[in-house]
């Protein structure tokens, strides 16, 4: 039975948690614990901090700082039973502590004080039950994504300090080196402590200009949620919550707005699938997943949410959602409609182009037309240095080289593909497909659906 905080509240982090389970607070276990919570606060305190300090820099070392305090004090005094409480309320001393040094006793202090001071630790938690925390967390998107900043600075410094991604996985998702990744990131806390923007909410023409950035990094955090670039899981539940929480979050805030409610569409549907992404030897693809597994009631809202997103005149995430439904509609992998998504790519295309597009297209025209059609846009992206770099490219060219009964092209690529991923279950799925190839020259044969689950 799970435990209770003083209020009376079920607590998240009481009953089997942690240290109720009598784990020390070393070793594995601790470590892997101290992760999660990572995960969950590190955003928060961020978005507090920048509430406070007026400066996304700061905001992440006061971030980090908090948790080394509770690294150094939580195994001697014991952990406390509200964990992200306590966070927060040393996040915000530690905040107005960083204001008081940098500014001294001056009138901005004194403002910034009060308005961190105004809330106890007690009503600590309240502000996070009632919406407060969060919509900080919406607010500081709005604000990374100011025009002051470059499209790709945005992107990054978004996903830096609200998705808690990695410089690593930001390079990825961008399709560019560590280095690059990491200058946008340190570019745009520069820019946004520079200007001193306010920590305030956009005006609806605000809103309106930043919509695109904003619902782009939503996006991206919800594909890194989705299908994780790193680490020993698939996925990371944690961060397409989060992803799920700000789209609803944006559709409420802006009833009228096209792609807010398909960016939401195309994440519930997406969302419909976890319960069938993961079987007892590891990661299963779309083609094989149980779809009696798929969660109906997120199908039934994604689908509504694509309707009155074309009722408002759509946009590319309303596409993409189109080309998603199509998945959730067919009863079976056998009865897809890929005549219909590869004319759906076609068209998205069109008015999106992009090497990623360009990939989803050619495997939606191999699924209809073969694999010739196939090669004819795949092929050509080897050219691009971005693609040659993203393995999930090789991945699927292995696949029709498989079709094409080319055993040991096959074997090539997917070697290939090992070596570009840092996924703990891409390569266990790679790894399969290169020990499961048949030995010499294979009959053509049509291959099973190589498209990873990803939006």
């Amino acid at each position: 039975m799970r435990g209770r905080d003083p209020s009376g509240r079920r607590s998240r982090w009481s009953g089997r948690s942690w240290w109720s389970r009598g784990l020390q607070l070393t070793g594995e276990a601790w470590r892997a614990d101290l992760e999660a919570l990572w995960r969950l606060e590190f955003p928060k305190l961020v978005a507090t901090a920048t509430r406070i300090t007026r400066d996304p820099g700061l905001a992440e070392q006061v971030a980090q700082d908090v948790f080394v305090t509770a690294i150094e004090h939580w195994p001697v005094d014991g952990p406390p039973n509200r964990p992200g409480a306590w966070l927060m309320t040393v996040a915000k001393r530690r905040a107005v502590d960083v204001v008081r040094r940098e500014a001294g006793r001056d009138a901005r202090y004194r403002e910034m004080a009060e308005r961190a001071s105004m809330t106890s630790d007690e009503e600590g938690l309240e502000a996070r039950v009632d919406g407060r925390i969060e919509d900080d967390l919406l607010r500081l998107i709005f604000i990374c994504c100011h025009p002051l900043l470059g499209r790709d600075t945005r992107v990054a410094l978004t996903l830096r300090l609200l998705g808690g991604l990695t410089t690593q996985e930001i390079a990825r998702a961008q399709l560019v080196p560590s280095t690059t990744a990491g200058q946008r990131i340190a570019r745009g806390k520069r820019a946004i402590a520079q200007a001193r923007i306010a920590f305030e909410d956009p005006t609806p023409d605000e809103q309106a200009q930043r919509l695109p950035s904003v619902l782009e990094v939503v996006y991206l955090i919800f594909n890194e949620g989705y299908a994780a670039t790193s680490g020993e899981s698939w996925t990371r539940q944690d961060l397409t919550g989060e992803a799920l929480r700000l789209a609803r979050m944006l559709a409420h805030l802006m009833p009228r707005v096209a792609e807010a409610h398909g960016l939401l569409a195309l994440l519930e549907i997406q969302a419909s699938r976890f319960g069938a992404r993961h079987g007892p030897t590891g990661p299963v693809l779309l083609e094989e997943q149980d779809r009696m597994l798929w969660d109906r009631l997120l199908i039934r809202r994604g689908l509504a949410g694509l309707e009155r997103a074309r009722a408002l005149g759509g946009g590319p995430y309303t596409a993409q959602a189109g080309i998603a439904a199509c998945h959730a509609r067919a009863p079976s992998a056998e009865l897809t409609d890929w005549a219909e998504i590869a004319r759906l790519y076609d068209a998205y295309a069109a008015s999106n182009p992009g090497p990623v597009v360009e990939l989803n297209r050619g495997i939606a025209h191999w699924k209809a037309r073969g694999t010739a059609a196939g090669r004819t846009i795949l092929e050509p992206l080897l050219a691009d240095a971005r693609m040659t770099r993203f393995h999930l490219l090789h991945a699927a060219l292995a696949e029709l080289d498989l079709a094409d009964g080319e055993v040991a092209a096959a074997g090539t690529r997917l070697r290939t593909a090992l070596g570009l991923t840092d996924s703990a279950a891409d390569r266990a799925v790679l790894g399969a497909k290169l020990a499961g190839l048949p030995r010499g020259r294979a009959n053509p044969r049509e291959p099973a659906d190589p498209e990873r689950d990803t939006p």
